[in-house]
């Protein structure tokens, strides 16, 4: 396997279109890294980049420690796996995994070798004398995947392979791309617009805005801190509840967050001079909805917002409540399925605020200020 660097990587089109902007990162030997983000935000650009098949207009891309920016996409020793299985419709399974290895001109005994070890490893073993049209999605995927690893590249690259699934399937093909990846120990990079497979698959989540990154770290450090309001609101279903407002001194030591609807006390983020440098900004709390809408009885002298339950949708094990507080400002909570609450009806629903974040209002960045509660130092 090989390790996958990019330095300062930008790409243009039309001359004033900038699809990728200075994108620096180094994929490590073995990891399996996804690119996320939303529709034309350069992920897949970016992809198909290190696969040579889009020009860099500037930076250096290396894999392996070899210099790649002008080297043909067939001598990069990478395999890509599309949207699109691409599938030959009138050859079998079989021909179809050994085609690649067919033009590389290597013996038979070793293309067949390759195709039955990739088969095995796919559980296609019984399909390989079928044609594409007698597979289902979820088999020509794993053809698609099965053409890629008889190559035994230095590096996989995948551009959103399960987009074409039904829900059911894309859940079984995620577990089998992770448990792929164990077995292969090999470098994969996986571009998804789909938040879920991206949390649920890499080893590190690259959340990507308009050609430029705006957090890599594993999914959990993503998801628990995220570095600013665009990764914040991105990340999560349902996202993370952002309060637009400023921080200000309250009474007893405290401070406060004052925002439209009302008034939060900040219990636990005795930040010092931390607080006391954004007293009166506008600033931006953010909390995730498990945060909010624990048992009313469990709320104390804790933060709690009040308002109006606008939207009730039970997702079985648990249902998510769309509350309106401040006039217009919205927050939902992700709560038990056995609380009952009725569109219409008023609603007080204490926070947790363990967990919560303070950005900035005018840059948008996290800013650092932690919670002491999780035993976290504060940092400024």
């Amino acid at each position: 396997m090989a390790e996958v660097v990019l330095k300062d990587v930008c790409k243009r089109y039309g001359g004033d279109v900038l699809a990728v902007d200075h994108f620096s990162l180094t994929v490590r030997d073995g990891e399996l890294l996804v690119l996320v983000g939303p529709s034309g935000c350069g992920k897949s650009t970016t992809l198909r980049m290190i696969a040579g098949l889009e020009e860099i207009d500037s930076g250096e891309i290396l894999i392996d420690g070899r210099l790649v920016n002008h080297v043909p996409p067939k001598d990069r020793d990478i395999a890509m796996v599309f949207q699109n299985y691409a599938l030959y419709p009138h050859m079998t399974v079989f021909d179809n995994m050994a085609f690649g290895l067919k033009l590389r001109g290597l013996p038979k005994s070793e293309i067949s070798a390759r195709v039955r070890e990739a088969a095995e490893i796919l559980g296609l073993g019984e399909l390989m004398k079928r044609l594409p049209k007698q597979l289902s999605g979820g088999q020509r995927q794993r053809v698609a995947l099965g053409r890629a690893i008889v190559r035994k590249p230095k590096v996989f690259l995948f551009d959103e392979p399960l987009s074409n699934l039904d829900a059911k399937m894309r859940v079984e093909m995620r577990a089998e791309l992770n448990r792929l990846h164990r077995r292969l120990g090999a470098t994969m990079i996986y571009v998804t617009h789909d938040q879920v497979e991206a949390m649920t698959m890499g080893d590190r989540i690259v959340v990507m805005d308009r050609g430029v990154i705006q957090q890599a770290a594993p999914p959990l450090e993503v998801y628990r801190r995220p570095a600013n309001v665009f990764v914040a609101g991105f990340i999560g279903t349902p996202a993370m509840n952002l309060l637009e407002g400023q921080v200000e001194q309250g009474g007893a030591g405290v401070p406060v967050f004052r925002y439209g609807g009302g008034v939060m006390p900040l219990t636990g983020f005795d930040g010092g001079a931390c607080l006391e440098k954004i007293y009166g900004r506008p600033a931006i709390l953010g909390f995730r909805p498990e945060a909010l809408g624990v048992s009313p009885e469990a709320a104390d002298s804790a933060a709690s917002v009040s308002g109006t339950v606008d939207v009730v949708e039970p997702m079985g094990a648990e249902t998510y409540v769309q509350l309106v507080i401040g006039g217009n400002m919205r927050v939902v909570a992700r709560v038990a399925s056995d609380q009952v609450f009725e569109a219409g009806s008023k609603a007080v629903l204490p926070v947790d605020l363990s967990d919560a974040c303070i950005f900035d209002a005018e840059s948008g960045n996290e800013l650092g200020i932690k919670n002491r509660m999780q035993g976290v130092l504060l940092s400024c």
